[in-house]
């Protein structure tokens, strides 16, 4: 299926994909950047982040030397996952983006809220309940069977709402703090790129952004295409060249 043409910047959606930070999907979202025409690519990244992931060094995913313990065991637990179900390392998502944007000669945009800002916020305003469950959750997912969480993980991809609204319930101040927070903070930024001219943009985020960061765009009058997870690593049909 082509994508559409249109005739101008800010009648173009912007096109938002959901990325899972252990799984390898370089070849979709690969076609998916290529096979449109786009003014930049922008990343669900900030500037340390960056310098990590995108130097061919190893990703810190935020958990290096002064984050939190919880960070830290996360970086740990992704980086096992990663190797034993997703078939990638994280962040691999991020460098396939900026891998094709320099191939196509677009700029690259860097969207996302200070990773240590953001976790030292999440550290000091989490109730002391949700803070021993977060650690205990990390300690515990790095001995847990990868089969198991990869039947979660296929879970997710058939019900994404569900382990959202229960993600809510579990930890609100993670679900505020990481998620509605950081949406409101990239849609301002896209807002932004797109009054500058780069209206075409195409955003790469973890999946569980999208329902929220599509809301923050919508309430914005910004248009909004959203291509999920699940529906990128269903993607096996041949690329239809860029249009």
């Amino acid at each position: 299926m082509e994508a559409a043409v249109y005739a101008s910047t800010t009648q173009s959606p912007v096109l938002l994909l959901g990325a899972a930070h252990v799984v390898d999907l370089s070849v979709p979202l690969r076609r998916a950047l290529t096979d449109r025409v786009l003014d930049g690519v922008a990343l669900e990244l900030d500037p340390e982040r960056a310098a990590s992931l995108l130097a061919d060094q190893r990703p810190t995913g935020g958990g290096g030397a002064g984050a939190p313990l919880f960070a830290r065991l996360w970086s740990i637990l992704q980086r096992r996952l990663g190797a034993q179900i997703g078939g990638g390392e994280p962040g691999a998502e991020m460098r396939v983006a900026y891998s094709v944007a320099r191939d196509r000669q677009l700029p690259v945009f860097l969207i996302d809220d200070p990773i240590r800002q953001t976790l030292l916020r999440l550290v000091q305003t989490m109730p002391f309940k949700e803070r021993v469950t977060l650690l205990v959750g990390a300690i515990v997912g790095l001995f847990v069977p990868a089969k198991l969480v990869a039947r979660e993980m296929d879970r997710y991809t058939e019900a994404p709402e569900e382990f959202s609204t229960q993600l809510r319930e579990a930890s609100p101040t993670i679900a505020r703090v990481l998620l509605d927070e950081r949406n409101e903070h990239m849609a301002e930024r896209l807002v932004a790129l797109r009054v500058r001219g780069f209206g075409r943009l195409a955003v790469v985020v973890g999946d569980a952004h999208l329902p929220g960061l599509s809301e923050a765009l919508g309430r914005r009058g910004i248009p909004v295409e959203a291509i999920p997870f699940r529906d990128l690593q269903r993607a096996t049909g041949p690329s239809s060249g860029p249009t």
